[in-house]
């Protein structure tokens, strides 16, 4: 476990912490609260009673805030309580499309862009009074416009500029699409988490039988934007790793594009082995279910798909039915974004709770210390693995 969640305290805290989970973000906010409020009330400090640890141990440190909305849809922010020289955090889930506001008596799902419009707005409704802004925003908004090809906006570098011009110092996201982004405000502070431990902690305390070597184990990525991903990993666990890559028909163009001829696999022999099949985010899952099936034509053991993001914007029939063909063994997505209550309910499901994990950057961030050590789970992972393969001999 970090340094902080210990009683020992080394340095004093920026400032008074304060947490706001915007309505996209509350379930995943009400966690990080309840680990925070947990770990403090076990410090014990000499110091503590000091005017330097004022508010330090509560019961909860979540600042209540009111996003109302006119008759026209325009809203608003509203804090109900002071900031002043607090180190607030911001947390927003843009890709929350469970909530809803009326315009026009009309009722409107809320997009990426309201989210983002709703975190601008309680930046706002701050007014520059807090020690210090920080934005924990798991899904990067717009990070999948991150480059410019021929005459097209770049909405994730202008959204980022747009923060940091409105006094936010650190954005913390969580397996960007592309981490260069950040060089749009490279004066700012700006780490993207990738959640490898928590994957491997929850596939291991939910499958019983594994054997993480390179003689039965491997690490697939699907395509080559997630091949980093799977080196890591791969390394990591001292086993091997393959992809595929689409090869493409550009004899042709259909609907503006080159179709794709054929999915091509580059590694070494993978009958029998069991894998991890990795990749940054599901949307429809066309492609992490194409490649599940060719796995298993390869002679793949038992699949299991791990996906930071689970957008699922086709619905889950597809799945359904590629767990009845066989085609993946169990399915892994985190909670930092919204899931429905059908995804929960689905017997091939495992979902990775991310709460612990953003308390704990929080609270090395509110005492100004490296979280370095947080980013590089290598040890903890290694740890995790020892500890199963013991427990299975």
């Amino acid at each position: 476990m970090a340094q902080l969640s210990t009683k020992d305290l080394t340095t004093l805290p920026v400032g008074r912490l304060g947490l706001i989970p915007l309505e996209s973000c509350q379930s995943l906010g009400a966690k990080v609260n309840d680990w925070l409020a947990k770990w403090r009330r076990e410090r014990d400090h000499q110091e503590l009673n000091s005017f330097a640890f004022e508010g330090y141990q509560r019961d909860s440190y979540i600042i209540n805030v009111q996003n109302p909305r006119f008759g026209s849809g325009e809203g608003k922010s509203v804090i109900t309580e002071s900031v002043r020289g607090d180190d607030v955090y911001l947390m927003v889930d843009v890709c929350n499309y469970s909530l809803t506001y009326r315009m026009g008596g009309f009722t409107n799902l809320m997009s990426p862009d309201d989210h983002f419009q709703d975190l601008k707005r309680v930046i706002g409704a701050i007014g520059g009074k807090a020690r210090r802004i920080n934005v924990i925003m798991p899904y990067l908004y717009e990070s999948r416009q991150n480059k410019r090809v021929g005459r097209e906006s770049l909405d994730c570098a202008t959204a980022l500029q747009e923060l940091t011009a409105m006094g936010v110092e650190n954005i913390i996201t969580f397996d960007a699409h592309d981490a260069r982004v950040q060089n749009a405000t490279p004066l700012h502070g700006f780490e993207t988490v990738k959640p490898s431990y928590q994957f491997i902690k929850a596939l291991l305390k939910n499958e019983k039988g594994l054997q993480i070597d390179n003689e039965h184990f491997m690490i697939i990525s699907p395509d080559e934007g997630s091949m980093n991903r799977a080196i890591y990993l791969a390394n990591v666990l001292g086993v091997d790793m393959g992809m595929y890559y689409k090869r493409l028909d550009y004899s042709k163009r259909i609907n503006g594009r080159h179709p794709i001829a054929a999915y091509e696999f580059l590694g070494p022999k993978l009958a029998g082995k069991d894998m991890i099949l990795i990749d940054d985010m599901i949307s429809s899952g066309n492609t992490i279910l194409k490649i599940a099936s060719l796995l298993k034509e390869r002679g793949a053991g038992k699949i299991y798909i791990c996906s930071t993001f689970g957008f699922f914007t086709d619905g889950l029939e597809k799945f359904d039915e590629g767990f009845k063909k066989g085609y993946f063994d169990k399915l892994l997505t985190t909670n930092l974004v919204y899931q429905t209550p059908e995804l929960l309910e689905k017997p091939y499901y495992i979902t990775c709770d991310m709460s612990k994990y953003i308390a704990l950057i929080i609270d090395t961030l509110n005492h100004d210390m490296s979280i370095s050590h947080l980013l590089n789970p290598v040890d903890r992972i290694k740890r995790c693995v020892n500890n199963y393969m013991d427990q299975n001999k």
